[in-house]
């Protein structure tokens, strides 16, 4: 159970990987998917920790 508890930290690590990929690849189609990934993987970052929060009371 302690496994799923971290787990969400990696949805932060792809986050960071994808907003780089974003910066390096600018100006190009593959860009924006980037940006659409890393801004989703953020999201679900902070959705997971709440729904964590939530759901260990």
């Amino acid at each position: 159970m302690t496994f799923f508890k971290y787990f969400h930290y990696a949805y932060l690590v792809f986050a960071v990987l994808f907003f780089w990929d974003t910066f390096n690849s600018w100006g190009e189609t593959q860009a924006y998917a980037s940006l659409a990934l890393g801004v989703l993987a953020l999201f679900m970052f902070f959705f997971r920790g709440k729904f964590n929060k939530k759901f260990n009371k």
